[in-house]
């Protein structure tokens, strides 16, 4: 029988598997946690049936959100540049994957941040239509704001504050207008006007919060328009940081071996950071452009 011996492109499958295989148990012990959960908080343990409340789900989602941020996507430019490195037999691709990931580990955290503005704005805008038509239904607003707060959020950490303050006659708006600093609940400052007008002044508290919602669900439209505008940008963005990898990989379909020429010749290592150069400067350009609109 001849010796077997395992070759760059093996090596890389064999590792590229191992880091598969690693992460993917990471991802089956915070889902098995995950349902431990679910199974935790159902309403007839005997029976299965679940019935998840609040805090059942606040929980799930943690460990949803903790699987997510284990498997982040960052972790990806290491092992690509691994598997380049090992392809190409240069150190190079190692160093470029291992400077990408605070770059996309920043790129992931601002997306997260935008998901969680847009959710604080969603919740800020359900509470004033609860709130609207607890008032309506002839509730006094303090016991209103109570029963809105049970189904809609954006208090978060001051939602013991606000709750307080509504139940015993506190100063709900100082207290609402410390939850409005949060990005994203701004909407709360204009709803503390309207309470203080509403409470100090007599006017009518359900008419001034449907005009408040009014406005804050235009301006949610106007940005969700303005991002649907934008679109076309980011998508023209991405095709274009996109293709250098396609020239690479018909390069290699055609035998023309673009690693070797890229990393180990002198033109090929001039083309490589030039283009790498241009490359940031196009998406930095791009980003730019998308947030001064987004801004604007």
């Amino acid at each position: 029988m001849g010796e077997w011996s395992m070759g760059p492109t093996t090596g890389a499958a064999v590792l590229c598997a191992g880091v598969a295989v690693w992460l993917a148990g990471g991802r089956r012990r915070t889902a098995r946690r995950a349902r431990s959960l679910f199974a935790g908080t159902g309403a007839d343990a005997g029976t299965g049936a679940v019935g998840v409340g609040p805090p059942g789900w606040d929980r799930v989602r943690a460990e949803l959100d903790r699987l997510r941020g284990r498997s982040a996507v960052e972790w990806w430019a290491p092992v690509a540049g691994l598997l380049l490195a090992v392809l190409g037999a240069s150190v190079l691709p190692v160093v470029a994957g291992a400077a990408a990931v605070p770059v996309l580990r920043r790129t992931r955290l601002a997306r997260t941040a935008r998901r969680a503005r847009e959710r604080r704005t969603d919740a800020v805008i359900a509470l004033c239509g609860a709130l609207t038509g607890e008032v309506r239904a002839g509730r006094q607003p303090g016991e209103a704001l109570l029963c809105a707060a049970r189904d809609c959020g954006g208090f978060g950490q001051a939602r013991a504050a606000v709750l307080a303050a509504a139940r015993f006659g506190g100063d709900v708006p100082g207290a609402l207008t410390v939850a409005a600093r949060r990005p994203g609940a701004e909407g709360l400052r204009g709803l503390a006007a309207c309470w203080r007008v509403a409470v100090d002044q007599g006017a009518g508290l359900a008419a001034g919060l449907d005009r408040l919602e009014a406005a804050l669900r235009a301006e949610r439209d106007q940005r969700n328009d303005l991002r649907a505008q934008l679109a076309g940008a980011r998508a023209t963005a991405v095709m274009l940081a996109g293709l250098p990898v396609l020239g690479l990989l018909l390069g290699t379909a055609m035998g023309a071996d673009p690693l070797h020429v890229l990393l180990h010749t002198g033109a090929g290592l001039g083309c490589l950071v030039v283009g790498g150069a241009l490359e940031g400067v196009g998406l930095w350009w791009v980003s730019g452009i998308v947030r001064r609109a987004e801004a604007a």
